[in-house]
């Protein structure tokens, strides 16, 4: 039998804004290493890596996560450690990939993972009933599975488009946040993939009033004047 969850007051509170949350950004730390001969941890430019959260979270981006698979797991501590402490300043959600031991040693806020990753049951053995857990979905049916389980706090469909981010996995198009948006459902979902201010208007309007982006704020010049304007196009 699937776990309901029973979160603490501090679980509550997450959960509070993720339903409020719009805009959510995923970043790797490549742009952070500056002396990869230092080794993890102190290759990382902790400085620049602040000054990006606080630009994003100021200029409106409610959750961030940080995704690099080619990392040391000492450097991605340290990083999402950073995360965790402005995401509090600024009200933001801090988000972990992947790595359910990295999200409960850090004391992130949400957990996210793939089809072939952690269950949701294997998830909150490991993190409890605080931690948001989302997961990403490529097909109608991943999307009602997901819909469905009744652990999960959100879901994302995508990739939307083709994008660099994600190499050899076939964009899916609008059809299916399209879907997604017309299930009898209170659950939350974002779309993802591709998706910048000159197409964020379509996915909108094929129904999802959450999106994901990487590029669109990670590689902007002004990482907060960016997630402004795509909150900007975002519903309320």
């Amino acid at each position: 039998m699937a776990h309901t969850p029973h979160p603490s007051h501090m679980g509550h509170l997450r959960r509070d804004r993720l339903v409020s949350a719009r805009l959510y950004v995923c970043t790797d730390l490549q742009r952070f290493i500056t002396r990869p001969e230092a080794g993890p941890v102190d290759e990382l430019d902790f400085d620049a890596m602040r000054e990006f959260f606080v630009a994003s979270y100021t200029g409106g981006v409610d959750i961030i996560q940080i995704r690099d698979k080619g990392v040391a797991v000492q450097t991605e501590i340290a990083a999402l450690t950073l995360l965790r402490q402005v995401a509090n300043e600024y009200g933001g959600l801090s988000a972990a990939n992947d790595r359910a031991d990295v999200a409960l040693i850090t004391g992130v806020d949400v957990f996210h993972v793939g089809q072939d990753d952690l269950t949701t049951e294997e998830a909150r053995m490991v993190l409890g009933d605080d931690v948001v857990i989302g997961r990403s979905c490529q097909t109608i049916e991943q999307v009602q599975e997901a819909d469905s389980d009744i652990g999960l706090d959100y879901y994302c469909t995508g990739p939307i488009w083709e994008t660099p981010t994600k190499p050899g996995r076939a964009a899916v198009g609008l059809e299916l946040p399209a879907q997604a948006a017309s299930l009898e459902s209170s659950k939350v979902f974002f779309a993802i993939g591709g998706i910048d201010e000159t197409n964020i208007g379509e996915v909108t309007a094929a129904g999802a009033d959450r999106v994901v982006v990487v590029r669109a704020v990670t590689q902007a010049s002004d990482p907060a004047a960016s997630a402004r304007a795509l909150r900007e196009q975002l519903p309320a």
